[in-house]
């Protein structure tokens, strides 16, 4: 028998005001618990949990090697999300745009960035079946090289 399983991220923030401003008053994440350095968000049924980090967040050079987000099973749902975070002002690090168009791997996508570098992806598949499969292809994202 399979239960509900849900995915746990931990990631590095400067401040809980500002990541409780990004990520709940304009995703729209719920919060849950909080302490003095640390809070948990509600990302669409995932845990997502940010802690107060005294090292410097740097930006990174481009969307590899680490970002993190959501794919979503309803274009209108991930249209809406796109919507809302142009309404809202936030900082897209890569605008939408369409990946791999006409292949089974097509997908729509956009970055955002929080006010740390935390990069998060937004993704819409075509075809479900390229979410884990398609292995007769070599596409994973953008071509990039190793810093």
């Amino acid at each position: 028998m399979h239960h509900q399983v849900l995915f746990h991220l931990a990631f590095p923030i400067g401040d809980l005001t500002q990541a409780k401003q990004f990520y709940a008053n304009d995703l729209g994440c719920e919060i849950g618990r909080e302490t003095a350095n640390s809070v948990i968000f509600n990302m669409h049924g995932h845990q997502l949990v940010a802690h107060v980090t005294k090292e410097p967040l740097m930006p990174q050079k481009g969307i590899y090697p680490r970002h993190f987000g959501l794919i979503f099973s309803d274009e209108s749902d991930w249209q809406a999300l796109l919507k809302h975070a142009q309404e809202k002002g936030l900082a897209f690090y890569e605008e939408d745009k369409l990946r791999y168009e006409g292949l089974p791997l097509e997908h729509r996508t956009f970055f955002l960035e929080d006010p740390f570098h935390n990069l998060l992806e937004f993704k819409f598949y075509r075809h479900p079946s390229a979410i884990f499969g398609h292995q007769d292809y070599a596409q994973v994202g953008d071509s990039w090289e190793f810093p």
